[in-house]
């Protein structure tokens, strides 16, 4: 008999894992935008050759600037964000070992002891007794089996909904490393602003003391030594307003990595070439289905298609399995003794005949699919703009950095021929001052510019999936703390 059962439950188990699933076929949707990045416009300035992947380029090749990698390292493993994405993906790992867990029975072992009085008016023969019960049993809990693919729909769908948490995570990486480099970049320009306007300062005190000189000797008048004070209190307003920037610059960077870093991990100079390595975006737009925000939605479509599976199947019979098998006697040392053995066997099968939740939820999860895949197809929209938009600045920055250069070049020239015109008393400081400001001005955009180049190269390489490898070992050793 035990073998009969044995063999019985395993082709019940074969035909659970090898039975038919209600899922509908999972088509890939088509991409709502263009097949290729566009080349007329401004954007014929684009070099589309040498194509170079930065969605397989690593971050620690990427970066170029040793302080900024090591900031980037420090970053990983103390962010709290990426911490809360890293123990996103071990959730819907575990929930997803729940799921599979729920095809297989479950066996458990039981024992249980009962002695009891049975009064006289009771008792067969008009005399009370004690009644004694033991048993020892080792059986099956009531276990689904999956016939029509409820379960295992259920199963896949905790399956993408783990996959899709990887994605968030590798995209949570990406958006972190890239801001990152954002801060990292700001707080260096605004440092280099900060040391124009130094600059500016110690020219402006200079310039005051001389006109206060003429104007002792009465060759320059009130009017010069009050706009010499003037620039001498302008130039000291913009120091202090640099002053605060670069602070509130280092705190975003200290927020952003979990902690406050050494002071010789700041940047101590502006770059004035390109501090990553180069890259080309390639011509086919279908590079971002590898992004991991756009991989991500995929996995959330499939996990709605794997609901309407499990929305089906609870249209079906549900049928369940209870057996057990083991010992009973009255008496605690006959438990194990011939003839105390004892089996049960039982299932159950139960169809919804008229429930209309179950038709809600199947309609519902269809819903959900569309959802889905508006999400999906409004991601690769919004993924396919950002790209266009970094392209966008790629194709003339260059120019904008050039011709303000010469701006510069121009500016400097002519607060040189100013001054030089006012020393030898043919102009008033006015036309100094007014040449100092718009020189000051000139040398901000420009290291604007400069920082705008820099943080959209930054840009371009997330918004194509750069920067999301990772150590899978170090996310597992960060779980495993206390």
């Amino acid at each position: 008999m035990k073998g009969k059962i044995a063999v019985s439950l395993i082709l019940i188990a074969y035909m659970m894992i090898s039975g038919c699933t209600l899922k509908p076929k999972y088509i890939k949707p088509d991409t709502p935008v263009a097949r290729q990045f566009p080349t007329d416009g401004v954007y014929r300035e684009i070099s589309y050759d040498n194509v170079s992947a930065p969605g397989k380029l690593k971050w620690e090749d990427f970066f170029i600037d040793a302080k900024l990698k090591k900031i980037v390292e420090i970053t990983l493993k103390n962010n709290r964000d990426l911490r809360l994405a890293i123990l996103n993906v071990e959730t819907a790992r575990q929930l997803y070992g729940i799921k599979r867990a729920e095809l297989y029975p479950s066996v458990y072992a039981t024992g249980s002891g009962n002695r009891q009085r049975v009064p006289d008016d009771l008792a067969p023969m008009g005399k009370g007794y004690v009644q004694s019960q033991y048993s020892a049993n080792l059986g099956l809990a009531e276990w689904e089996i999956d016939f029509f693919g409820r379960i295992r729909s259920l199963k896949e769908e905790a399956l993408e909904q783990f996959f899709a948490a990887k994605e968030n995570r590798r995209a949570a990486q990406i958006s972190l490393i890239s801001e990152i480099a954002r801060v990292y970049f700001t707080l260096a320009s605004d440092l280099k602003n900060y040391k124009i306007a130094k600059e500016l300062y110690e020219t402006a005190k200079d310039n005051y003391k001389l006109v206060e000189s003429q104007y002792k000797v009465g060759i320059a008048t009130e009017i010069d030594l009050n706009n010499a004070k003037s620039a001498v209190n302008g130039a000291r307003v913009n120091m202090v307003t640099y002053e605060q920037l670069i602070e509130k610059d280092k705190n975003a960077l200290y927020l952003l990595v979990g902690k406050r870093i050494s002071d010789d991990l700041l940047p101590s100079n502006f770059w004035s070439t390109l501090p990553m390595k180069d890259f080309s975006p390639g011509l086919s737009s279908l590079v971002l289905l590898n992004r991991p925000d756009i991989m991500a939605a995929e996995h959330r479509l499939k996990a709605a298609y794997a609901n309407i599976g499990a929305a089906r199947a609870a249209l079906f019979p549900r049928i369940t399995l209870l057996a057990g098998f083991g010992t009973a006697s009255d008496e605690l040392s006959g438990l194990f003794s011939s003839g105390s053995k004892v089996w049960n066997l039982s299932g159950n099968a139960a169809l919804p005949v008229f429930d209309a939740r179950v038709w809600r939820a199947y309609k519902l999860s269809k819903v959900q699919r569309k959802i889905y895949l508006t999400q999906y197809e409004k991601t690769i929209q919004k993924a396919f703009k950002e790209v266009l938009d970094t392209l966008a600045v790629r194709a003339t920055i260059d120019k904008q950095i050039e011709a303000q250069t010469n701006l510069v070049e121009s500016l400097q020239k002519t607060y040189e021929l100013v001054y030089k015109r006012y020393k030898q008393g043919i102009d008033s400081y006015f036309y100094v001052l007014k040449a100092q400001q718009d020189l000051l001005q000139a040398k901000e955009q420009l290291t604007k510019l400069k920082l705008a180049k820099y943080a959209n190269h930054v840009m371009m390489y997330a918004a194509l999936g750069g920067g999301g490898n990772f150590d899978e070992k170090s996310d597992e050793k960060l779980i495993s703390q206390k």
